[in-house]
C-alpha cells in the first residue's frame, strides 16, 4: 500500500506513557507489521468488529498483517498475551482491571462493545420450575470459559441476589456449537453466553432468559452504569514500543465499528464466515438486530464505564483490592479519537 506523507502522519498516535522521537517519515512507520491478536470465541457477535476489520481488509489497509488466534474463552486469550504468544487481546474490558490488581500494566485502546451482550438463561428441561435466582443454588452453569466475562456476569448476578459464586458449579462450554449441545443434552442447567448461541437456544424454546445485557437500559439496571465490553487491549509496554502499530489497530476497529453501525443485518451476514451463522442465517440476522445497540458506534470508552467495570469486578472477586486500582491506567481514548478524525464517516 502506498501512503502519502499526510497519510503517514495520520497513522501516528501516542497514549499513556508512549512517546515517539521527533523524526518525520521514519517515525510514522509501523514498528511491527505482523501482529497476533488473541480472541476467545471469534464467531460471537461480541467480537464482530474484529471479524469485520479482518474480512473487510481494514487491518491490511493500515499496513498490518494481523493473525487472529481463536481460543475457547476470553480468559484463555488473556493468558496468550500475558504468556507472550500474542501481542494484543480482543477481549473483555474488565480483564485490564484484573491484570492491574496482579501488578501487570495493560490498557484498552479500542472499544468494540459498550454493553456486555451476555445473557443468563436457565434450561426449560432441567429447571422447568424456575422462579427466582435462589433456584440456581447447586446447579451447573455453563460459561464460555472459567474466569471469562461470562463467568463474571454470573458471579455478579448471584451476588446481587444474595448468593455466592461457590453456590453454583461453573462449567466451561465454549462459545459455539459446543455450548448449544451442552444445554440441549442437559450437561448444564443454566448458561451465560452470547449471540448467536443464546438466540439459537431461545428459538428452540430450550431456555428461559433471566438476565440480559444486550441493551444499554438493562446493562445500566444490572451493573449500575455503562459497562464497556469487548475491546482491544495490550500491555503498556507494547503501547510504549509500538504506538503507530496500536494506532493502526485502533483505526481498523473504529472503521469496522462504523461500518457495522451503517450496515443492515443482511449486509453483515453476507460478509462474515459461514461458520458464524450456525446453519441458520435468518436467526443470525435476528441476533445481529438484537445486539446492534450494544456494539460501539465509534470505539470510545464511556466516561463512567471504567468505574462501573471496577465496581462489578470488586463485587464478586473475594478480597479484590479495589482501593488500589487506578482506572485511568487501564484505558485510553487517545487512539480512537485520532481514528475518528481519520475516518469521520467510515
Amino acid at each position: 500500500m502506498s501512503l502519502s506523507r499526510r497519510d503517514m502522519l495520520k497513522l501516528a498516535g501516542v497514549a499513556g506513557a508512549a512517546a515517539v522521537a521527533p523524526r518525520f517519515a521514519g517515525a510514522q512507520a509501523l514498528e511491527k507489521k505482523d501482529v497476533v491478536i488473541a480472541v476467545g470465541g471469534q464467531a460471537l457477535i461480541y467480537y464482530l468488529p474484529l471479524s469485520i476489520a479482518h474480512v473487510n481488509g481494514y487491518f491490511k489497509d493500515e499496513g498490518l498483517d494481523a493473525k487472529i488466534v481463536d481460543f475457547a474463552g476470553g480468559s484463555k486469550a488473556l493468558q496468550a498475551v500475558v504468556g507472550g504468544s500474542a501481542d494484543v487481546v480482543s477481549g473483555a474490558f474488565e480483564h485490564t482491571i484484573n491484570l492491574q490488581s496482579k501488578g501487570q500494566a495493560y490498557r484498552a485502546f479500542a472499544q468494540q462493545g459498550h454493553a456486555p451482550m451476555i445473557v443468563l438463561a436457565v434450561s426449560k428441561k432441567t429447571m422447568a420450575g424456575y422462579k427466582s435466582p435462589a433456584d440456581l443454588k447447586g446447579k451447573k452453569v455453563g460459561v464460555t470459559a472459567p474466569g471469562s466475562s461470562t463467568n463474571m456476569m454470573v458471579s455478579f448476578y448471584l451476588a446481587q441476589h444474595g448468593l455466592k459464586p461457590t453456590d453454583v458449579s461453573i462449567v466451561g462450554v465454549g462459545a459455539g456449537a459446543g455450548a448449544i449441545t451442552a444445554m440441549r443434552t442437559g450437561q448444564i442447567d443454566a448458561i451465560a453466553n452470547l449471540d448467536p448461541v443464546i438466540s439459537t437456544l431461545v428459538k428452540e424454546d430450550a431456555v428461559q432468559i433471566v438476565a440480559d445485557t444486550r441493551t444499554i437500559k438493562d446493562t445500566i439496571q444490572i451493573f449500575g452504569g455503562n459497562m464497556p465490553s469487548g475491546c482491544l487491549y495490550t500491555s503498556q509496554e507494547f503501547i510504549d514500543k509500538h504506538p503507530n502499530t496500536v494506532q493502526a489497530l485502533a483505526n481498523a476497529i473504529v472503521r469496522a465499528d462504523k461500518w457495522i453501525r451503517a450496515s443492515t443485518p443482511d449486509q453483515i451476514a453476507k460478509v462474515v464466515p459461514e461458520s458464524y451463522l450456525l446453519g441458520d442465517v435468518e436467526l443470525y440476522k435476528l441476533a445481529l438486530q438484537g445486539n446492534k445497540e450494544a456494539l460501539s458506534p465509534d470505539g470510545r470508552v464511556p466516561d463512567d464505564g471504567p468505574q462501573t467495570a471496577l465496581n462489578a469486578l470488586a463485587a464478586f472477586v473475594p478480597n479484590f483490592p479495589k482501593d488500589k486500582i487506578d482506572v485511568s491506567k487501564i484505558w485510553t481514548n487517545d487512539f480512537v479519537n485520532k481514528a475518528n478524525q481519520k475516518y469521520p464517516n467510515a
